[in-house]
């Protein structure tokens, strides 16, 4: 019998305290034979040395019983585990690595394949090595000493081998080369949300499930908290099916229980943000009052608030599981702190802009061939006159060789269409001069001052902008640097007074989390966060159209151009 994962009332289970799982058909004597198992480990870093039955939350005891009480019989195959997968969102101080530890220990004495793999997985050596840590100080901690009996502690391979079954716990460091070949009957992913950037991540995972195909009772853990920067890459993909199972959107053939700690999302957005208030903490840290107390969790808010709201946001998705849009960090520019409320839904595309506006400007920006180039078109709405802005961006295959960290975030973004990753050497000006001539032949462009450039490095772009019919006239160069400072105050003046709206693109969230502020006397310039791997190009391309459309322009009339390629 298939089981079904969804939860609808995750939030009000939450409010009551409880674990925001669905009721599942378990086997209830199974079930209850794990939880004894796992009741009877002991927290090794513990004044004491309590038990699990003591010191641990109900919330992953519901864990342990929907994982092995899930077994299912049929003719043809004895055992096949229902839950194949759990995917844990849960914040820091919360017992997260002691509990995948006790996981794997509890599959571990359960276990009856001989001479099975199971693996910790950690992104990091460091990770790797607590987890294994408090694996073997459970081991230690035994009072019985039944433990020691029954496991061999390999500390220098960093391995622990059951004597009974011959099965072997390893701990291992994510990487393609550790983990390629790999057919673990168990496996646990620990932080996975520091993978989002790794290039190869989603590889390894999915050469980590096809290995366990051939075991129908094994089991796949991540376990993680929020990322303090957007999610990206494998992060992403995998919470994102995990809150469309949980919400019933997806549901053929799903084997994944999602526990996801999080607020709403309208608690998330809301511009009073209602996740400040301790009354609701208790929704997200299901270990309050064992691992972590409100008072600890009072003096960090306090802490984080008088820091500055960049600190703020990095305490809350690290403590809270807040999802962040924007990387917001103490130097960031102000117009982050508007942006995500001035995206209009109405607005998916440019089609909308075009069909919304009465006049439109474009702006471009963009480095070498290792680098974005960003294109932002603004309009200007015939009926309210609130200014409608669209972008998107092009890289060469170069750009991710150089920038690795960049590629699963690349990826997603081209998948949602607001990136092109070039097949050839002159697409993405062949893609600018598509979008400028729909432009023009739709007749929004002015007749001058339609086009704004940074004039470094533009002369090839200018000559096939030429070809499709723009007249030189149409094309200024926009002074960068602090020349940019009436562009960047009058956008977050246009935020703020929700006069400037936007498609709500992740790319340009992207890009202004990675926008750094800097005061140069009395300009402001705009300015990349970290140097190589924070790409800001749509949003320098968003300054120069919007430093056209100040100039209030007048549509010059419909044209007809073709752009046939140079």
């Amino acid at each position: 019998m298939a089981f079904d994962f969804a939860c609808p009332d995750w939030v009000e289970k939450l409010e009551r305290g409880q674990t925001p799982i669905a009721d599942l058909p378990l086997d209830a004597e199974a079930a209850d034979r794990a939880v004894q198992v796992f009741n009877r480990l002991r927290l090794p870093d513990v004044i004491g040395q309590p038990s699990l039955a003591e010191g641990a939350g109900e919330w992953i005891r519901d864990v342990v019983r929907a994982v092995f009480g899930s077994m299912s019989t049929s003719s043809l195959v004895p055992e096949v585990r229902q839950v194949g997968e759990v995917f844990i969102l849960v914040p820091k101080k919360n017992a997260k690595t002691t509990s995948a530890a006790a996981i794997a220990l509890t599959f571990m004495l359960l276990n009856k394949r001989r001479n099975a793999d199971l693996l910790v997985i950690g992104p990091t050596q460091k990770i790797s090595d607590v987890a294994f840590g408090q694996a073997r100080d459970m081991i230690d901690a035994d009072p019985e000493g039944f433990l020691q009996k029954r496991f061999h502690v390999q500390d220098h391979k960093k391995q622990i081998k059951c004597r009974v079954t011959g099965a072997k716990l390893m701990v291992r460091t994510f990487g393609m080369d550790v983990l390629t070949g790999a057919k673990p009957v168990f496996a646990l992913i620990d932080e996975i949300h520091l993978l989002g950037t790794v290039p190869y991540a989603a590889d390894v995972i999915r050469q980590i499930r096809g290995g366990m195909m051939p075991f129908p009772e094994a089991l796949l853990v991540m376990i993680t908290t929020q990322s303090d920067h957007p999610p990206a890459g494998v992060f992403k993909t995998e919470l994102q099916y995990a809150r469309g199972v949980r919400d019933g959107l997806i549901t053929e053939r799903v084997r994944m229980l999602p526990v996801l700690y999080e607020f709403p999302e309208a608690m998330q957005t809301a511009e009073h943000k209602p996740w400040q208030d301790p009354a609701y903490w208790h929704m997200v840290t299901p270990n309050l009052g064992r691992s972590i107390t409100l008072e600890k969790l009072l003096d960090g808010f306090t802490r984080a608030k008088q820091d500055g709201i960049g600190e703020l946001i990095a305490w809350a998705t690290q403590h809270l599981n807040v999802e962040i849009g924007l990387a917001l960090h103490s130097n960031r520019w102000v117009g982050a702190d508007f942006w995500l409320a001035a995206r209009d839904v109405s607005l998916t595309g440019l089609d909308q802009l075009i069909e919304r506006s009465e006049v439109a400007v474009v702006g471009i920006d963009g480095g070498g061939a290792d680098d974005l180039l960003g294109l932002n078109v603004t309009g200007r709405c015939r009926e309210t006159r609130q200014w409608l802005s669209w972008s998107h961006a092009w890289c060469h295959p170069v750009a991710l060789q150089r920038r690795q960290e960049n590629i699963a975030t690349m990826h997603d973004f081209e998948a949602r269409g607001q990136l092109t990753i070039c097949s050839h050497p002159s697409e993405d000006h062949a893609g600018v001069c598509d979008i400028v001539a729909k432009l023009q032949d739709a007749g929004l462009l002015p007749e001058a001052a339609a086009i704004g450039l940074d004039p470094a490095g533009v002369a090839a772009l200018v000559d096939e902008l030429s070809a499709v019919g723009i007249a030189p006239e149409q094309m200024v160069a926009v002074g960068q640097g602090y020349r940019l400072s009436s562009a960047i105050w009058g956008m977050e003046r246009k935020l703020m007074d929700g006069t400037y709206r936007h498609c709500g693109q992740e790319i340009m969230a992207w890009c202004i989390g990675n926008a750094r502020s800097e005061q140069r006397g009395n300009a402001v310039l705009i300015t990349k966060e970290a140097a190589g791997k924070g790409k800001i190009d749509p949003l320098i391309a968003a300054f120069n159209a919007f430093t056209l459309m100040s100039r209030n322009p007048t549509a010059a009339g419909s044209g007809r151009f073709e752009y046939t390629g140079m």
